[in-house]
């Protein structure tokens, strides 16, 4: 582990392993009491917010929750599960807050929660739509600049590091030396999940940290028209691999006008479950890239449909759906820019997404504060969020005039390596589905803080009953 800590951070890992010992000894039991402590030890309500949602979705023992979360304890390769809550609840939630907080009280800048980071544009597949596909396997980032976007982040507080790409596994070995000297963060990897072998998963288990998102498009049928002959078959053998070694894993999940019916059934969701994954990442498609095609874009009747079944996938199914367009309300809207996350390209290029290829920094002659306070990624902090109406965040596909008006501003350029995308083509491409979908999201917003503001009064009716 690099870098100093307090005694009193010290105490805290040594608190926190103590508890995951105790839970492992009768999760059943422990689960209930230790969120008691908590919320004893809370004594100045920081967690506030979240704990009251999280004690009462852990408080039916019969539902759908705690039993995901006793599987965990009950399931889950010792080794992994203790060294990715370790990570997450100590460094990525507790030192990582704190450090975050103050940097951003210091420079008036975001400092990211996470960033998405692609080690090499290689890649072992060519998927229809895919902008990685298009660079080739001629970029890349060196162990040396991995390991300084690591050691900066983590400076800054941000312990928590996604790989995508290209293919990340094609560099396993520089993945896993990663996750061996950086033994205080958290790996996760967007994968196509075809090169996960058994050597592979042993090093999973030996290193602790790394947890892989396996990219699939619903069914077989799906999968592979747009990946490729044979390859939901490969994909499946590494989550059987993954799941015969006890090990986490999760799906990554690109609904578009092709595929929202497939990726968007409980059939589909039930054979994950089935297959092992423990969670699942929704993204709908974006039209990156001069060549990309907008008839992929998911229709307002399907982005909607997605809105309700990963509400209702996350309230009655044992797996965490996340919807990083349609769960925006919980996060007040737009993520990137560096609020929560940020993107670094194969080469080097730090951009705000992984869907917005423009950018004003490089890794190579920037450090990750001084990209922070460049010129786009202020645009992002004093703009956010895009739009009262969090169910519209996106500057590009649900506020396209936002998009083209900082990258005009910040006069950030195209990263594109093969044909770069002016800003005001990438966002006219967006424009008929953004005023399509501004009217369906009205009148969700609505139906929204309408089914809030009855669940708050319940809340309050609940709470004068116990008094």
């Amino acid at each position: 582990m690099s870098g100093s800590i307090t005694f009193k951070q010290k105490l805290r890992i040594l608190g926190i392993r103590r508890v995951l010992k105790y839970i492992d000894s009768n999760p059943e039991k422990s689960i209930p009491k230790v969120l008691n402590w908590v919320k004893k030890l809370d004594r100045k309500n920081t967690l506030s917010g979240p704990l009251p949602v999280i004690e009462r979705l852990l408080s039916d023992k019969d539902g759908v929750w705690f039993n995901f979360v006793k599987d965990a304890f009950t399931n889950m390769n010792v080794n992994v599960r203790h060294k990715l809550m370790e990570n997450f609840v100590v460094h990525s939630v507790i030192i990582g807050r704190e450090k975050k907080l103050e940097i951003r009280k210091k420079e008036g800048c975001n400092v990211p929660w996470a960033i998405l980071m692609d080690p090499t544009s290689a890649c072992n597949l060519k998927c229809v739509g895919c902008w990685a596909a298009e660079y080739g396997h001629k970029l890349n980032l060196t162990t040396e600049e991995l390991d300084s976007i690591i050691e900066q982040a983590k400076a800054m507080g941000t312990y928590f590091f996604i790989y995508s790409g290209g293919e990340p596994l094609v560099k396993k070995k520089e993945i896993i030396r990663m996750c061996e000297k950086h033994s205080d963060c958290i790996f996760l990897s967007f994968t196509n999940g075809t090169l996960i072998d058994e050597e592979f998963a042993c090093e999973m288990e030996r290193v602790g940290n790394f947890v892989p998102a396996i990219s699939v498009e619903g069914d077989a049928k799906a999968t592979d028209g747009r990946r490729g002959e044979n390859v939901y078959e490969r994909l499946t053998k590494g989550m059987e691999i993954l799941k015969r070694h006890n090990l986490p894993f999760g799906i990554s999940c690109c609904y578009t006008s092709a595929n929202t019916e497939s990726i968007g059934s409980d059939e589909f969701i039930d054979d994950m479950i089935e297959k092992g994954a423990k969670f699942a990442w929704f993204f709908t498609y974006m039209p990156v890239g001069a060549d990309a095609v907008p008839a992929l874009l998911a229709t307002a009747d399907q982005r909607e449909h997605m809105y309700r079944f990963v509400r209702r996938v996350r309230n009655t199914k044992p797996i965490f759906a996340l919807d990083f367009w349609n769960d925006s309300e919980y996060v007040n809207g737009c993520v990137a820019g560096g609020r929560y996350y940020l993107h670094i390209n194969a080469n080097g290029d730090i951009e705000p997404c992984a869907f917005i290829h423009y950018s004003d920094s490089n890794i190579r002659n920037k450090t990750l504060l001084e990209a922070y306070k460049s010129p786009l990624f202020m645009q992002y902090h004093d703009n956010q969020p895009f739009n009262n109406n969090h169910l519209r965040p996106c500057p590009c596909l649900d506020n396209p005039e936002k998009l083209a008006m900082m990258v005009d501003k910040s006069g950030a350029k195209s990263t594109d390596m093969m044909k770069p995308d002016d800003v005001h083509d990438f966002t006219g491409r967006c424009k008929e589905v953004s005023e399509i979908w501004a009217v369906r999201a009205e009148k969700l917003w609505a139906e929204n803080r309408a089914e809030r503001a009855a669940k708050l009064e319940a809340r309050k009716a609940e709470a004068e009953k116990k008094k």
